[in-house]
């Protein structure tokens, strides 16, 4: 509920209009939310993924409501890749292992492959990108792998690009979409290619 309505407060359009062909990606008040109803118009496609939910523990907040319930909050939105209409994964004594959020957040990456979009927002929890992207990166550059690392504050927006290096003849890595530290100066590749120019000259 709490993604969905960030999700929509954040990429969705303005305020629904009655009468506007396009349904609202949120209906008004949606959870006691407060909110006027939100346009789906002009807006990116929207889809709920389960994969990507919050670290399953006994808190009943992280047990989700039925997709028929939220299909009537957020009828703009796409529940087809939801297997099942009420939570089937959450129990009162289940407290998931940080390694099973680590394998759902590695089958979200693999999804988000199979994806033609160029760019996509991930509308999540932080505890699970906080798991999920201390897994990758482990051969970056030790300033990429802190930043990677750094715990997301409420609503923090921040850009990856995701990047196969098998696509780009690169060695093998034993990491998934693990970056290498560039051979050659550590500076702006402007900068870089003059340095590297001037040296030749002087050979």
């Amino acid at each position: 509920m709490r993604t969905m309505q960030t999700a929509v407060g954040v990429f969705g359009g303005g305020n629904y209009t009655d009468g506007v062909s396009a349904p609202p990606l949120m209906v008004e008040g949606a959870e006691d939310s407060g909110r006027q109803p939100i346009s789906s118009l002009n807006c990116p496609p929207f889809l709920a993924v389960e994969a990507c939910r919050e670290k399953l523990s006994v808190l009943t907040s992280d047990k989700r409501s039925s997709i028929t319930r939220y299909r009537t909050l957020f009828p703009a939105i796409d529940f087809s890749l939801a297997k099942n209409d009420e939570d089937v994964l959450w129990g009162p004594d289940v407290i998931e292992t940080d390694e099973s959020v680590v394998a759902r957040g590695m089958n979200l990456f693999d999804w988000l492959w199979t994806r033609e979009e160029k760019e996509i927002a991930i509308v999540t929890h932080c505890g699970f990108l906080y798991h999920t992207l201390n897994t990758y990166g482990k051969e970056c550059h030790p300033t990429i792998v802190e930043e990677l690392r750094k715990v997301f504050a409420n609503c923090e927006l921040r850009s990856m690009v995701l990047v196969d290096r098998s696509k780009l003849g690169s060695d093998t890595s034993t990491y998934n979409f693990a970056g290498k530290i560039p051979a050659g100066l550590d500076m702006p590749s402007d900068v870089a290619d003059k340095k590297q120019a001037e040296e030749a000259s002087k050979n």
